[in-house]
C-alpha cells in the first residue's frame, strides 16, 4: 500500500508539472547551467550556513517567498528598499519587523555578483532557491526549482495587506486569497503546513486569548491547557508587531513536517487561520488526511511550492535583473 501511494504521489506531482509546463510561462530547471552553473550550489550553500546558525532562518526564508509572489507576482519586489516618496512592501506591518531571512539572499546574490557571473542571476530566483533549500535543510523535503524569473521595479507599502492573508482570516477567506493566484483549496491548506515551523508575535492571535467575542473572552476552539500555557507568554495588552513571540508549533518547532496538522486536530492551532481549517467543513477532511500521511503531505508541499512559483513570474525581456537586490537598476 505504501508503494502505491509513493507512486500515486509522483504520478499526480508530475501531471501537474506537465500541465504547469503547457498553460504556464517558460521557465526551466537547470536555467542557468549554462550561465552561471555554480548558481543553485552557492544558494544552497548560504542558505545551509545560515539556518546552521539559526534554525528560524528557514522559516523566514519560505515565507519570503510566499510573501513576494502574493504581491505582483514572484518578482522579488518584497526586497526592495524604500526611496523617498515611495515606502515600499519591506515597510508594510505585514513584513516589517517580522518577515526574516533577507541577510541570506544578500548574502547570496553578493557572491554571485562579485565571485561568479555579474547579473545573471535574478533576485528572484534566489528567493525560490533559497525556500526549497530551506525546506529541504529542516524537512527533507525535496523538489526542483524551474527558474528564469526576472525583477520586478516596483514595490508599493499597501499592497501586502490587499493581497496576504492576515491571521485573523477564517479558512473561506485564506481560500480566497490563494484563489486569487490560481491555487487550489488543497494547495492552500497544503501550504499552511508551513507553520510547522516559524514564530509568531503575541500581538498575531492575543484576540483569541482575551477578547475573542461578546459571548467568549477566550477562543472556545482553542485547547484550555494550550491557552493557560501561552497566556504566561503573552501577557494581555502587548506590543503590536514588537511583542514576545511564541512557536508556531510547540511539538517540533524546528522541523517542517505533518505535526503542523496533529496540533490543529488537538487544537493547539495558534492563529485562527490555522485553527479553523479544522472546523471548516471544506478543509477538515484535508487537515485529517495530512495529519495521517506525513510523507503524501511532504510530496504536495513541494509540488505546491512548486506552484506558487509560477504566480505572475516574468520573464524574458520582462523586468529586469538586479545587481543590487535592494534597489532597481
Amino acid at each position: 500500500m505504501a508503494t502505491i501511494k509513493f507512486f500515486l504521489v509522483i504520478f499526480v506531482t508530475m501531471s501537474m508539472m506537465v500541465t504547469m509546463s503547457l498553460a504556464m510561462p517558460s521557465l526551466q530547471v537547470g536555467y542557468y547551467q549554462s550561465t552561471c552553473p555554480s548558481a543553485e550550489n552557492i544558494v544552497r550553500n548560504t542558505v545551509n550556513k545560515a539556518v546552521s546558525s539559526n534554525p528560524g532562518l528557514a522559516a523566514g526564508l519560505i515565507r519570503m517567498h510566499f510573501h513576494d509572489c502574493f504581491v505582483r507576482g514572484c518578482d522579488a519586489s518584497v526586497l526592495l528598499d524604500s526611496t523617498p516618496g515611495n515606502p515600499v512592501e519591506r515597510d508594510s506591518p505585514v513584513n516589517n519587523p517580522s518577515l526574516r531571512g533577507f541577510e541570506v539572499i544578500f548574502e547570496a546574490k553578493a557572491a554571485l555578483e562579485v565571485f561568479q557571473c555579474p547579473q545573471t542571476v535574478s533576485c528572484t530566483d534566489i528567493i525560490a532557491f533559497a525556500a526549497r533549500d530551506s525546506a529541504y535543510k529542516v524537512g527533507g523535503i525535496s523538489y526542483k526549482v524551474p527558474s528564469g524569473r526576472r525583477d520586478g521595479r516596483v514595490s508599493r507599502e499597501n499592497e501586502p495587506i490587499d493581497n496576504l492573508p492576515p491571521p485573523t482570516f477564517n479558512a473561506q477567506e485564506v481560500e480566497q486569497r490563494f484563489a486569487q493566484k490560481g491555487l487550489s483549496l488543497d494547495e492552500m491548506v497544503t501550504l499552511s503546513g508551513a507553520h510547522s515551523i516559524g514564530r509568531s508575535h503575541c500581538s498575531s492571535f492575543s484576540k483569541r486569548l482575551y477578547n475573542f467575542n461578546e459571548t467568549n473572552p477566550q477562543d472556545p476552539s482553542m485547547n484550555p491547557i494550550f491557552a493557560r500555557d501561552l497566556k504566561t507568554k503573552c501577557p494581555q495588552n502587548v506590543g503590536n508587531g514588537n511583542g514576545p513571540t511564541v512557536p508556531l508549533d510547540v511539538v517540533t518547532p524546528y522541523r517542517l513536517d505533518n505535526q503542523y496538522y496533529k496540533n490543529l486536530k488537538n487544537h493547539y492551532g495558534l492563529l485562527n487561520s490555522d485553527q479553523s481549517l479544522l472546523s471548516s467543513p471544506s478543509t477538515v477532511g484535508i487537515v485529517k488526511n495530512n495529519a495521517r500521511q506525513g510523507e503524501t503531505w511532504a510530496y504536495k508541499f513541494g509540488a505546491a511550492m512548486l506552484k506558487m512559483g509560477y504566480v505572475e513570474v516574468l520573464t524574458g525581456s520582462q523586468g529586469e535583473i538586479r545587481k543590487n537586490c535592494r534597489f532597481v537598476n
